[in-house]
């Protein structure tokens, strides 16, 4: 009885898609759900994700734009329909994405008559637009609109300062606003229902993007994100300070105790990463680096294993298999 009681509170939550589309090239939904988790748990979740989405997933837009001969934002070149301001607000809303950070540039050399589209921009490998049939210009006449651009990976809105970076428009160059904001909207609720004798809840999660990132892989890059946030409070230790211990010392993980099953247990040891156990600094680095990602992986090293870990030392490995022996796991060579 005790043991059924275990298995149920320490199942693992499961993320399903339950539904994925792409309404046009600039508009892509995902539904998700996650569970079970226990009461009060899909609201921390879905907060804290949604919050990370909308904020924290990176994207990739035009932010300068130089254009020949002009000197002035609101300037009107004659036989081109649309201002420069508005060039300027097209080029804003032209979705990229792109897979490499720093500056990366483009270039638009049209002669007309012509309507601009986003298809007529030169870009680098490394850059690709979502919907090429964004409009940027009506060219009315035979003239030549040529235009150079600065394309940058970021997070959020960036409101551009002209004075600032030494860019002047007296020079042609332009800063435009850029939104690094490939998730458009995102919503979640919650749906509670009875098992067994608690409360257990259901996160429904939906998400909407740009083109500039599908659903899923916006998910993925935020939950990324959001574990980033907390890995240095994972990492944290204390200095011995008036005859405080670190925070690794007092730390230690509570794990199941030893009446749950073999593999309840080899459940929970792959799910409980090494960033996890509040390890120091250098023990952290010493096991990811050869690979040691799980507390799963940990339990197949023996000792001379260990030892064989570049930099770890001794004492590192002292203070590993102390912290083993103290939640019940035996490194092979010590099994009877």
């Amino acid at each position: 009885m005790i043991q059924d009681e275990i298995l149920v509170s320490i199942k693992t939550p499961q993320l399903k898609c339950v539904e994925s589309r792409a309404d046009s090239k600039r508009l892509h939904y995902g539904r998700f759900t996650l569970s079970p988790l226990r009461k009060g748990q899909a609201n921390t979740i879905g907060s804290a994700i949604r919050r990370v989405l909308l904020g924290e997933v990176e994207g990739t837009c035009i932010t300068h734009a130089k254009i020949k001969n002009i000197k002035n934002e609101y300037s009107v070149l004659i036989g081109i329909e649309e201002s420069i301001h508005e060039i300027l607000m097209n080029l804003k809303e032209i979705v990229l994405r792109s897979d490499a950070y720093g500056i990366r540039e483009g270039y638009i050399y049209i002669v007309g008559p012509k309507k601009v589209t986003a298809q007529d921009i030169i870009l680098p490998p490394s850059v690709r637009i979502i919907d090429t049939t964004q409009h940027i210009a009506n060219i009315k006449k035979s003239i030549t609109l040529d235009i150079s651009l600065q394309i940058e990976k970021g997070r959020g809105y960036i409101t551009q300062n002209p004075n600032y970076n030494n860019y002047n428009s007296q020079d042609g160059i332009f800063p435009i606003d850029a939104a690094f904001i490939p998730v458009q909207n995102v919503n979640y609720s919650i749906h509670s229902y009875w098992s067994g004798n608690e409360i257990q809840e259901i996160l429904f999660l939906e998400i909407w993007t740009n083109g500039g990132l599908p659903p899923k892989e916006a998910l993925y890059e935020a939950s990324r994100n959001l574990i980033d946030f907390f890995l240095p409070f994972l990492r944290a230790e204390e200095e011995n300070i008036n005859g405080i211990n670190s925070l690794s010392d007092n730390l230690t993980p509570s794990l199941p105790p030893s009446h749950i099953s073999t593999d309840t247990k080899r459940i929970i040891f792959d799910q409980m990463y090494i960033d996890q156990l509040n390890f120091s600094t250098r023990i952290y680095n010493c096991l990811k680096k050869a690979n040691i990602k799980t507390l799963s992986d940990l339990s197949n090293y023996s000792r001379e294993d260990l030892m064989r870990i570049k930099h770890l030392g001794e004492q590192s490995v002292k203070e590993i298999l102390e912290f083993l022996r103290n939640i019940g796991i035996d490194l092979p060579g010590n099994r009877v």
